[in-house]
């Protein structure tokens, strides 16, 4: 029996007018969801707020039992949800399999949050006993994109639920079945009680009405640096906690010394997976000077064998590009950079919605698929000729999210690394990785700072209370 029926699909009944959902590979039409208002986004808030309380009061191995089973479920329904992440989101089926690997390693990694220690015994002046304890938060709102749409809910929705919280999901439209009804289906199936996951797909205005909800004490948003700082900005004035993952334009760093051989299939990964719809993806090569025109030559090569298609019905390297919006941003970063004197080595062109894997030589500052962030199979290629430019080149600009350096002296870039700000470094290997048992999060306009993973959620997704305890009334001098 499917775990998804779009005639029961959604868990509450919303207001905001139907949506299509739509394969972006066909423009077939798969289905239909109903939008939340403003209005509908209230109403779950004070639901959630209402069944939080007795899901806080679970023993833990209550909610462990229920994140289990949904990591279990996301394996046995594997085959339907890589199905839908293929055909709503284009992406490839080993792509949606990540997806859904890491949606189940998200939630085993949470079930064992809800067993881990809640605080500390404190010295005090006075004769008492003195503690803290983790408590949960209460309502977490949870602002998840289209480009990784299971993996980008669930690794705060699970955290969330395991801590003893409520959560209400706001999954983009675009993705609003594989990035927020497959979980709610997943988690019912699991047996988590009513009332405490609510799935609203909906636009700008639903995600700030959850913002500015005043049940709603915690925001957990992924997307661009643009919509994060408005999201920030109004946590600011609401007096509550956001947690932002941003966007990021990361450098690959290719010594003089890189296996070049090894290097082109991870350059190319780094730019060209998913269609480089990926807040990690490699969005500067900076090549030293002596491997940079054979780098260019073969990563232009590469480009041009990777095959761009439907990836539900064809076997490919690309799939499509979400909508046609993000498709004219792709084309005119391109078109304006080529303009500006860089050189199209490979790629450039689209039909309908399937972008060619592009490769871009001779840029610098000015090239505006280099200075910005593309989210496309876009790779600007620059040279430089010691280490203290790359460095340099790599720190400059607004993001600090990922970076990678390729080098055979490991220690050679371990040192590199440290010059470089950035959340997230990898040594010999790509700009895009994720894992569940690690912390993931960019500084600057990519982010506020590391989340997910063990301790970074449990400050996420509760609060420190510091209590007392004395076995007599105290007294005092009036």
């Amino acid at each position: 029996m499917p775990l998804l029926d779009p005639k029961t699909w959604q868990n509450r009944t919303l207001s905001g007018g139907e949506y299509a959902v739509t394969e972006p590979a066909t423009g077939e039409r798969l289905g239909a969801v109903t939008l939340a208002a403003t209005e509908d986004v209230a109403a779950a808030a004070r639901d959630a707020r209402a069944a939080q309380p007795e899901w806080a009061k679970a023993p833990h191995f209550v909610r462990a039992a229920v994140l289990r089973k949904a990591g279990d479920l996301f394996a046995a329904h594997a085959d339907e949800l890589r199905d839908w992440i293929v055909r709503e989101s284009g992406s490839i089926p080993g792509k949606a399999g990540f997806e859904l690997h890491v949606a189940a390693q998200e939630c085993y990694e949470a079930a064992a949050l809800a067993s881990r220690p809640t605080g500390q015994i404190l010295p005090s002046e006075a004769p008492r006993l003195s503690y803290t304890r983790r408590i949960p938060v209460g309502v977490v709102g949870v602002i998840a994109p289209f480009n990784a749409p299971l993996i980008l809910s669930i690794r705060s929705v699970a955290p969330a639920l395991a801590l003893g919280n409520a959560v209400v999901l706001k999954p983009d439209p675009r993705t609003a079945v594989c990035g927020g009804l497959a979980l709610a289906a997943v988690f019912a199936e699991a047996g988590l009680p009513e009332g405490l996951l609510h799935v609203l797909p909906g636009g700008p205005d639903a995600g700030q009405a959850l913002v500015a909800d005043p049940h709603v004490p915690v925001i957990s948003f992924t997307g661009s640096t643009a919509a994060g700082r408005a999201v920030g900005e109004a946590a600011g004035r609401h007096l509550k906690r956001a947690h932002l993952e941003l966007g990021g334009n990361s450098a690959l760093i290719v010594l003089e010394d890189a296996d070049i051989d090894a290097v082109i299939s991870t350059a190319a990964w780094g730019s060209f997976f998913h269609q480089g719809q990926i807040c990690m993806t490699t969005g500067r090569h900076l090549v030293h000077a002596s491997l940079y025109e054979e780098y260019i030559e073969r990563l232009a090569a590469k480009a041009d064998s990777l095959t761009v298609g439907d990836p539900y019905r064809e076997q490919v390297h690309l799939g499509p590009i979400i909508d046609g919006v993000q498709l004219a941003k792709i084309q005119g970063l391109v078109e304006s950079s080529t303009a500006h004197g860089a050189k199209l080595a490979a790629g450039g062109s689209h039909e309908k919605l399937f972008y060619r894997p592009t490769v871009l030589a001779g840029v610098d500052d000015s090239t505006p698929a280099y200075a910005q962030e593309v989210f496309g199979p876009v790779a600007p290629v620059r040279s430089f000729t010691t280490v203290d430019e790359a460095a340099a080149l790599a720190s400059a600009g607004p993001y600090g999210l990922s970076l990678g350096i390729v080098t055979r002296d490991t220690a050679r870039g371990l040192d590199l690394a440290e010059r470089v700000p950035t959340g997230i470094a990898h040594i010999n290997d790509q700009t895009v990785n994720d894992e569940a048992v690690a912390p993931f999060g960019g500084i600057a306009a990519s982010g506020t700072g590391a989340r997910f993973g063990g301790e970074a959620n449990l400050e996420a997704f509760t609060d420190v209370r510091w209590t007392t305890v004395r076995g007599d009334v105290a007294a005092y001098p009036f």
